[in-house]
């Protein structure tokens, strides 16, 4: 590792922030509107398992399904039954919460 990579600072955006200013962008915000609340569930499942620090393989198999689909989940490339997300929320010790609002 060179001295100039050593030197670089490596800044982490927080998810909200970088969210609002993605929203700005009309053609963002359309795929956002269309895509976004599942990418929003994907990403609380994988925070979720790895402060639990729980392997894609030990939440697979407490939902009773195959590690590959959590994987999928958590890239949100999967949608979610009411039943899935709630067999996630018990195997997380986790209430499931679903509010529809203005």
């Amino acid at each position: 590792m060179n001295r100039q990579s050593k030197n670089k600072k490596i800044t982490y955006t927080n998810f909200e922030k970088h969210l609002a200013q993605e929203l700005k962008d009309p053609i963002f915000r359309k795929y956002y509107d269309e895509y976004g609340k599942q990418l929003e569930i994907a990403y609380q499942i994988l925070q979720l398992r790895k402060q639990m620090r729980m392997s894609q393989a030990e939440l697979a198999k407490k939902i009773g399904t195959k590690q590959s689909n959590i994987a999928r989940m958590e890239s949100g490339q999967q949608n979610f039954t009411t039943e899935m997300l709630q067999k996630i929320a018990i195997a997380f010790n986790r209430d499931l919460k679903v509010e529809f609002v203005k």
